[in-house]
């Protein structure tokens, strides 16, 4: 199993990125947006500056966020800690997951009713870590009557002197990604131009305590290099890793059950409360999106605007709509190839030559040898058909050479490909940085209870017919996802999770044309429940939008400005990407 994430982005030459992490602009409605709400600790003090408990959450504010790698920023951010419940059932007396009212106990609620419609299956100082004080283990806390979970905090102020007074935060992707992590991505978009903006690591992840990575599992991912990837002996060595994962994880004295996105959305909720601010802006990417419609259906009397980016709505996560994504992210790309004279001369019949491949790759692997930078010794690689399908799957964010990369592969050359992806795998970035405790609690609480293996197959047949069922079993990021979860033993979230978004909170639905990871089809989708949303798909650009695209950034800073008419007058000045025609 890969979490489906958006790719690492550093300046310089671009590089297939470390693997795993929805037409036209339409203004559904348009309504006069409320005055943006204040914090109310007030001028006088800035957001995460003040300590405060609300119910049986606390912020504190402190040091910054540990981070994997140096973000400058930091330095100019109001930091903390929030602490919360690891299961918020042990405070209240009431289970955590009690039905379709979304209810998860007294205090986290400030409306009569959660639901808008029905359900519908369709640096400052760095430091090791909020919970690094005293005499904890960074194994978690305790607190009143049950264990607690401790939150890294980091407020970044807006670029701006006079800034609005509705703050954004950032929830990340993944699942498992740390929201800290990503303040470059958000800030080289601009995104604190007018606005403060709030990164929280989700439970679990790596600026969190407990911290439920597992180095393993990455480890695996690349020292499974040299072996078939679609073998089931090499599925039993992956579930193998997942099982050490949950023995650390239950090691640490975590639950593995409560680190899911129901409980990750009661944390932004509190997070909200305890840092004094009546509205705010949310802003999700990849998996951060679905934990965006989870939380404004859940708690949604403290969100003013919701954009979303990349989108996997809560109702169609899993294997099924994975394949979409595949599907449709790869024709866009085959169509710009196709649309472009040089490139369909040079490439004809892309789309069949990388089918045809898929099934030649799986019944007879390919293994070489790639020298990857920071590596003394060659690498062995095997492609096999899971391999390139998976490759493909997030070389779409490189578009420009794939179709280079596909011909020479079909002309005896597997080079290009298995350099990168040999490089995403033994990238220093792929490993440990991940929270793997959170990503099979979230995939196998909500997401495979909901959708069997039958489902998965059933839905690549269909949108690859071609392609073998050793292939097909195993979508893309999500191999043997089945079989971790038996081994991760978590019993299933309540079938509410699935539910649909109603909302008439102003939103924005972002996809991108070349998305292979989460389906450009998913926006419109769920922005038909959405009734003041607009719904944008950015074409030529792969997963998650804001990150690689300058109008995607421009459109989503107008959104946070006037949320029920964002300016998408970008849109008609993007070109598809020039490329590479091998001589």
């Amino acid at each position: 199993m890969t979490s489906l994430r958006p790719p690492r982005r550093r300046r310089g030459p671009r590089r297939l990125p470390a693997a795993l992490a929805g037409a036209t602009a339409g203004v559904l409605a348009a309504a006069l947006v409320a005055a943006p709400a204040r914090a109310e600790s007030g001028p006088a003090a800035p957001l995460g500056t003040v300590a405060r408990t609300a119910g049986h959450a606390r912020f504190e504010p402190g040091p910054c966020p540990r981070t994997a790698d140096p973000i400058p920023a930091l330095k100019d951010a109001h930091c903390g800690t929030l602490t919360v419940p690891e299961k918020r059932e042990r405070h209240d007396g009431r289970d955590d997951h009690e039905g379709p009212d979304g209810h998860d106990g007294p205090g986290d609620h400030e409306g009569p009713d959660d639901h808008d419609g029905p359900g519908d299956y369709d640096g400052r100082d760095e430091y090791d870590g909020p919970g690094d004080h005293g005499d904890h283990d960074g194994s978690g806390g305790h607190h009143g009557h049950g264990r607690t979970v401790r939150l890294g905090v980091a407020v970044i102020p807006a670029a701006s002197k006079r800034p609005a007074g509705d703050p954004i935060v950032w929830l990340a992707g993944g699942p498992g990604d740390d929201a800290v992590s990503e303040i470059p991505m958000a800030l080289a978009g601009g995104l604190n131009r007018d606005r403060d903006v709030i990164f929280m690591g989700q439970r679990g992840t790596y600026s969190a305590d407990p911290r439920l990575t597992c180095p393993n599992v990455d480890e695996f991912a690349a020292e499974s290099l040299g072996l078939v990837f679609g073998a089931p002996s090499t599925g039993r060595l992956h579930v193998e890793e997942t099982r050490k994962c949950r023995d650390r994880v239950v090691g640490l004295g975590a639950d593995p059950s409560a680190y899911n996105g129901t409980e990750s959305a009661a944390d932004y909720d509190d997070l909200r409360k305890t840092l004094g601010i009546r509205k705010w802006n949310v802003f999700g990417i990849s998996y951060g999106t679905d934990l965006a419609l989870l939380y404004l259906r859940l708690h949604p009397q403290g969100i003013r605007a919701v954009g979303i980016d990349g989108v996997l709505p809560p109702s169609l996560a899993g294997g099924a709509v994975t394949w979409r994504a595949a599907r449709e992210g790869f024709d866009g790309l085959f169509k710009a190839c196709a649309d472009q004279p040089a490139c369909d001369t040079r490439y004809p019949h892309l789309k069949a030559t990388f089918e045809r491949l898929v099934g030649e790759l799986e019944a007879r692997p390919v293994t070489t040898t790639v020298t990857v930078p920071g590596r003394p010794q060659p690498v062995k690689v095997v492609l096999d058909g899971g391999v390139l399908v998976n490759w493909l799957a997030s070389a779409t964010h490189v578009a420009a050479g794939v179709p280079r990369s596909i011909d020479e592969l079909a002309h005896g050359n597997p080079r290009r490909i298995a350099e990168q992806w040999a490089g995403g795998k033994l990238s220093p970035q792929a490993v440990g940085r991940t929270s793997h405790g959170l990503a099979y609690g979230i995939f196998c609480r909500e997401w495979t209870p909901y959708e069997s293996e039958a489902d998965v197959l059933r839905a690549g047949r269909r949108l690859f017919p071609t392609f073998p069922r050793s292939v097909l079993v195993n979508a893309p990021f999500l191999a043997w996802l089945h079989q971790d979860c038996e081994a991760w033993d978590v019993p299933p979230a309540d079938p509410s999770v699935r539910q649909r978004t109603y909302s008439d909170v102003p939103a924005l639905v972002l996809s991108g044309g070349f998305d292979a990871q989460t389906a450009p089809s998913s926006g419109p989708y769920a922005a038909r429940t959405l009734s003041r949303s607009t719904a944008v798909t950015v074409p030529y650009v792969a997963h998650v939008v804001f990150a690689d695209s300058a109008c995607a950034q421009s459109i989503t800073r107008s959104f946070f400005e006037t949320p029920t008419a964002p300016d998408t007058r970008c849109l008609a000045d993007l070109r598809p990407p020039t490329f590479e025609i091998a001589p």
